[in-house]
């Protein structure tokens, strides 16, 4: 009976169920860091927000820190090109499907959110219309000009988000330019409007052409044409010139009123010899001197592979070539006075902001020497690859105070300036403690973030390079001009390369209430570090603990350990080292854990694990976990693998040549059993090596393949996955005793007893035996492990129960929590016998990837709390157990099973919060707690009127058509109204008449026209599905209906129109009007025997597509 109680515990009652809902709630709250794959960017200079797009159809809009919106679009969509209507909280957005979005930040209730208000679409004649090449917004912020790559511009009102009827075709624009220029001149590459002149804007096309174009006038009214193919346009403040840019890394200063010739000859600033080209070009005015800023220009030969953008100011030749290590997508100057609400007469530039493939940076231009500030958000986590993180809750004021002054005393050649992008207002209240998120990376740093509110910002950075015999390059983001010519500035932090891979951090564990850091390395080493506020001068002494010095034959094949740097080291304020232990053989750590009250400190490798006690600088104890089998399996750990690729290559060639013999062997062996050949035996014989060891048989080989498809660590068993300190009943009941718990890769559990010396410290030894050992049946990997007290409450951590932030353990029934990959199991304590079991592998098949204990508050009662099991599988699936029952009370799906990488960098909070690398630059924050999330509560305040209601659409309204006179039939189609409609058009079939929809195109043996009016004469327009707004006028005749007219109006509101480079319309679609039938004719004619087409035997199927049709028709009939 008890067993059955113990494998079927009681259901939940009702009062748990409402219970689970005030603990738990999975949700997704928001990201921190720098979006992956950028694409554009877009700045309102009003209200002062920023917006970034990227390739995977995100849009996110920041303002001050703590201010921000985010939508995403779908995963196969990119955004292009966006733009804001300046102080009306509202963006377009231009994406890679040719759709123009509008969106809005609206308030929802209690949540400010960005919503799409309209969508226009434009549809893709893959023959004519070959995509859009550039955008451009007009200056009272009402039209979009769209540029095409076949010349063409479209007029987009923004009001009624609807195409304008007149489009500025590149034949007529190349009428109106003289006969020495009239070539092709490509795509439309630029549109920049005139600054002070609102119907004036220049076009410039791919080939050099450059056209001031009178919009009202609908000419040219200068023409400016370079040899060079053309890249940007920028004018000058006050019209009368503008700069071009081209791709052979010049710029020509043109005048507005002479286009005879340039003002100034072409300038290479970085010639004679071959450049690359100019990509964007910016003009901006100052009182002192004029800004001339502009990506790329930069020598083919000698710098064609730098990404820069160039500053120069005037005649005072201040230049400066800003150097990044990644791809300029963008760059926008902010200034003055597009800020202002007066006008001004100089731009005054103050900032420019630079959006990089893997960083963004701000420079301060009113600052002497142009320094970048420090960001408060959309910093690049992935500087340098992370290779492990760890969450701190509630870092105690003392300890937060001291990074933040050591990292504020780092930022000393950054910009004392006010963060410029400012905009909204945090509507939330602050954070009541302050949270760290700690990020190790492949560089031997370890930077502090501020995980407190929804902008993560950086607080400090610790590098571990200085304490070894490391060439380290100079700071990337000194500020310092580099003695050459282009003269270079390295900024951005963003550095993908690392000194040493030796130097990479594998594990992180911080004890906020002692100061205390522990960093373990690749190289075996394991540095504890402990916060200061002034700067040392300190030798730092290293301890070397050898794990497999017992075992005979075992040859360590990979890199040698770190060198210790020699001699009195000076660190700045901050993390200064106390002691350092080298693992030996130096391997990667695999497991860390230390106890900052006992002053102990254990780290674990795929050979084993060893205890060092900082305090007197010495080794406790060690453990070699290897077995006589593992000896030559192990001894090259998962980065010597690396460096012996060759003989990893050899071998597995090896492997797959000895099993293809083997299996071709078994097969001929199989047949010749069947033919009962004698000689068989003989060949098996000759065929195998080893005549002990039979081919392998078909039942043994998915028992290979599964262990050659797992991680090459989990076939490790020898790993140490997890270390553990805990105070618990280890011998008896009555007496608890300090202990190390050891789990590893093949399912065991060491239990070591620590000898703590109460008096002494400094002096008595610290000693550690072995008490017991676990092995888990199922061998499974050991993830974790916890000990629970009697009040099913995890043990407190070090220093917690002096500093009042946890309450001492009750109870001496304590329990102990062992995670594997496949199942989560309860033992008691001290006897280890099972209590509780949950098998997850045997039930869905997934393997636990990431465990953490949490300690979950209910949402409306402050006083209750409870501690669970936060779990998370390789299939992305996050799922929550009960610590006293092991029974499931949540499940949820994070990630792709597919997201290694979001897996493997899981990392939980102790309040139920989670953080996963959605990219290399990009973390994701979740939650699990109904109480506890990090979401952005922001609002965004408009001025009154400033707004444009944009217009909706007309109501349809549904109308019969008929005829009286003469009709041997007459077909009445009504339609209703909608978001897509489709025409209906009229035609005269064989003497008979027909509402139809058709799809098809009419040819010329169809459909008979005839030019004179007392004959049968028909004109008929169809419709596409993909086209919208058009007014048909169909003009019908027949035999007994003398000059009877049909005017049928279609009014569609699908937001797709067929661009095409055809002349434009001469009918003006908003007129009622009705042309004569010989005018109809002419025009359409010809027009007709090439787009439309319909046979005979089609039109009884067009009469049903014509009674179907779901377009609007208002069909007046008059008839003489």
């Amino acid at each position: 009976m008890f067993k059955f109680l113990r494998k079927h515990p009681p259901k939940d009652s009702e009062e748990r169920g409402q219970l689970k809902k005030e603990l738990f709630g999975y949700r997704r709250c928001l990201d921190h860091g720098f979006p992956s794959k950028p694409s554009c960017m877009a700045y309102d200079p009003k209200l002062k927000l920023l917006a970034i797009g990227t390739k995977t159809g995100r849009i996110k809009i920041l303002g001050a820190p703590g201010v921000e919106w985010s939508v995403e679009l779908r995963s196969d969509v990119s955004v292009n090109q966006l733009f804001f209507l300046p102080e009306q909280g509202r963006l377009l957005s231009l994406c890679s499907d040719n759709t123009v979005y509008l969106w809005e930040i609206n308030q929802k209730g209690e949540k400010s959110v960005l919503e799409q208000k309209r969508e226009y679409t434009f549809s893709v004649d893959e023959s004519r219309m070959k995509g859009i090449s550039v955008c451009c917004l007009t200056n009272n912020c009402e039209q979009l000009l769209i540029g095409t790559e076949i010349g063409n511009i479209y007029i987009l009102d923004l009001n009624s988000f609807k195409l304008l009827d007149q489009i500025i075709y590149q034949d007529v624009v190349m009428q109106n330019v003289p006969d020495d220029f009239k070539v092709n001149p490509g795509a439309v590459e630029a549109l920049a409007v005139h600054p002070t002149d609102p119907d004036k804007f220049l076009i410039g096309y791919n080939r050099g052409l450059i056209v001031l174009w009178d919009n009202e006038a609908s000419n040219a009214d200068q023409t400016y044409n370079s040899t060079q193919q053309l890249e940007s346009l920028s004018w000058h403040r006050n019209g009368t010139e503008f700069m071009s840019a081209h791709n052979d890394g010049s710029y020509i200063i043109w005048s507005s009123t002479n286009s005879a010739e340039p003002k100034d000859p072409a300038l290479t600033p970085y010639g004679p010899f071959p450049c690359k080209a100019i990509s964007k070009i910016d003009w901006k005015t100052a009182k002192l001197d004029p800004f001339i800023i502009f990506a790329g220009g930069m020598p083919r030969a000698s710098y064609g592979d730098r990404h820069t953008v160039t500053i120069m100011q005037g005649a005072n030749n201040i230049h400066t070539v800003l150097d990044f290590t990644s791809k300029v997508v963008d760059f926008i100057t902010i200034s003055r006075a597009d800020e202002a609400e007066d006008e001004m007469e100089m731009d005054e530039p103050h900032t420019l902001v630079v959006l990089a493939e893997e960083e963004l940076v701000l420079i301060d231009l009113e600052t002497q020497g142009w320094p970048a500030y420090a960001l408060p958000y959309l910093n690049s986590l992935h500087c340098s690859p992370i290779t492990c993180s760890q969450h701190v809750s509630n870092v105690p004021d003392n300890l937060w105070q001291k990074i933040a002054d050591a990292g504020q005393a780092q930022n000393k050649n950054l910009s004392s300036r006010e963060w410029p992008i400012n905009g909204g207002k945090i509507a939330g209240a602050e954070s009541l403690t302050k949270d760290l998120l700690l990020t190790g990376h492949e560089d031997g740093t370890v930077r502090f973030w501020d995980a407190s509110s929804t902008s993560m910002s950086l607080l400090y950075k610790l590098s571990t390079a200085s304490l070894f015999n490391v060439e380290i390059h100079g700071d990337h983001n000194s500020g310092e001009v580099e003695e050459e010519w282009p003269p270079f500035r390295k900024v951005g932090n963003y550095d993908p390369y690392s000194d040493d891979p030796r130097l990479g951090i594998q594990k992180i564990a911080l004890c906020p209430l002692s100061e205390t850091l522990v960093v373990a390395g690749t190289a075996g080493q394991v540095v504890v570090m402990r916060a200061e506020r002034d700067d040392r001068e300190l030798e730092v002494s290293s301890t070397t603990v050898s794990v497999v010095s017992d075992r005979d034959g075992f040859v360590w094949k990979g890199h040698e350990a770190l060198g210790k740097r020699e001699g009195e080291v000076t660190f700045p304020a901050g993390f200064q080292p106390v002691a350092v232990m080298q693992i030996s053989p130096p391997a990667a750590c695999t497991a860390l854990a230390f106890h900052s009250e006992w002053q102990l400190v254990a780290a674990g490798t795929a050979h084993g694990f060893g205890l060092f006690d900082y305090a007197q600088k010495k080794e406790v104890t060690s453990r070699c976990t290897l077995n006589p089998d593992d000896l030559t399996g192990t001894s090259d750990t998962p980065i010597s693998r690396r460096k012996s690729f060759k003989k990893s290559l050899r071998e597995s060639f090896r492997r797959l040549r000895r099993r293809r013999s083997e299996r071709r062997k078994a097969e001929e062996k199989t047949k010749e059993q069947k033919k009962g050949d004698d000689k068989s035996e003989g060949i098996e014989e000759k065929a195998s090596p080893i005549k002990t060891s039979p081919p392998a048989s078909p039942e043994s080989r998915p028992v290979e393949r599964q262990v050659e498809a797992r991680n090459p660590e989990d076939s490790i068993s020898s790993m140490v996955r997890c270390l553990y300190f805990a105070t618990t009943y280890i011998s008896d009941v009555s007496n608890t005793t300090s202990s190390l718990w050891v789990g590893t890769n093949g399912g065991h559990v060491y239990i070591y007893t620590v000898t703590v010396p109460q008096e002494k410290r400094s002096e008595n030894e610290v000693a550690a035996v072995l008490a017991k050992e676990i092995k888990l049946r199922h061998k499974a990997p050991v993830m974790s492990i916890a000990v629970v007290d009697g009040r099913t409450k995890i043990l407190p951590d070090p220093l917690e129960v002096q500093h009042a932030r946890a309450k001492e353990p009750q109870g001496n029934n304590h329990s102990v929590v062992i995670c594997s990959e496949e199942q989560l199991k309860i033992f008691t304590l001290p006897h280890l016998k099972a209590k509780w079991k949950y098998k997850i592998t045997a039930v869905n098949g997934s393997r636990i990837r990431k465990v953490a204990f949490i300690n979950f508050r209910s949402r409306s009662d402050d006083n209750y709390s409870e501690c669970n099991i936060a779990c998370l599988n390789n299939q992305g699936e996050l799922s929550v157990y009960s610590v006293s029952t092991l029974r499931q009370q949540l499940e949820a799906s994070c990630l792709r099973r597919e997201d290694i990488n979001g897996i493997s960098s899981f990392t939980f909070s102790k309040n139920g919060q989670g953080f996963y690398l959605q990219s290399a630059s990009e973390y994701a924050r979740v939650t699990l707690s109904a109480r506890c999330a990090t979401e952005p509560t922001c609002s965004l305040e408009l001025k009154e009127g400033m707004r444009v209601v944009v217009e909706d659409e007309p109501e349809p309204e549904t109308q019969e058509a008929s005829q009286t006179e003469g009709n041997t039939e007459t077909e009445a189609a009504q339609t209703s109204g909608g978001d897509n409609a489709e025409g209906l058009n009229d035609s005269v079939l064989n003497d008979s008449q027909a509402n139809t929809t058709m799809e098809g195109e009419i040819t010329q043996d169809s459909v008979q026209i005839m030019q004179h009016t007392e004959e049968v004469s028909t004109s008929t327009e169809t419709t596409r599905t993909a086209s919208v707004q058009e007014t048909t006028t169909t003009v019908i005749s027949g035999d007994n209906l003398e000059n009877s007219t049909v005017t049928t109006t279609v009014t569609e509101s699908s937001q797709q129109v067929t661009s095409s480079g055809d002349a434009p319309s001469t009918g003006n679609n908003e007129e009622n009007k009705v042309p004569t039938p010989e005018t109809q004719i002419i025009e359409k004619t010809e027009e007709e025997l090439t787009k439309l087409k319909i046979s005979d035997e089609d039109e009884a199927l067009n009469k049903k597509r014509g009674l179907e049709t779901t377009a609007e028709i208002q069909a007046t009939v008059t008839a003489s």
